[in-house]
């Protein structure tokens, strides 16, 4: 029997999002990022890959589709974190970086793990990913 992530994981994302959104940045307790416009129309496409990757990865996980897991994975590892711009990369706060390098290393354990590894494995996988996610979206704000 195949376990997928915990949905009650994707209905907290969804509730802090309201929260965040009926609050208002007044209120808003998260840490902003302080991105130009350009820089933050790159980092929510950047941001929607993620979450694209992690619909992948899932589809895949049902599917039992191991290239197609590694594949939707490799897209938010670590070539999506080298490309953050060196005049970004030294702005973003530490406690950014300490949620975010290791959130794209697990994009890629997870394409280096579905060539062998059980699905029920990818999916806890998976699921610890999304927890990265969700902290860093729970701490910082992109505004």
């Amino acid at each position: 029997m195949r376990r997928l992530p915990n949905p009650f994981l994707l209905l907290a994302l969804l509730a802090i999002g309201a929260t965040q959104t009926s609050q208002g940045a007044d209120t808003d307790p998260r840490t902003s990022l302080g991105m130009t416009d350009a820089e933050r129309i790159t980092f929510l496409a950047e941001m929607r890959q993620m979450l694209a990757s992690i619909q992948g990865i899932l589809a895949g996980i049902g599917a039992e589709d191991r290239e197609a897991i590694a594949a939707a994975a490799r897209l938010s590892g670590n070539r999506m974190a080298r490309a953050t711009p060196p005049s970004l990369r030294a702005r973003l706060p530490q406690a950014f970086k300490e949620i975010g390098g290791p959130t794209h290393l697990l994009f890629e354990e997870i394409a280096v793990r579905a060539e062998t590894d059980d699905m029920a494995d990818l999916s806890t996988l998976t699921g610890k990913t999304l927890e990265q996610c969700l902290a860093c979206h729970a701490r910082f704000r992109v505004d």
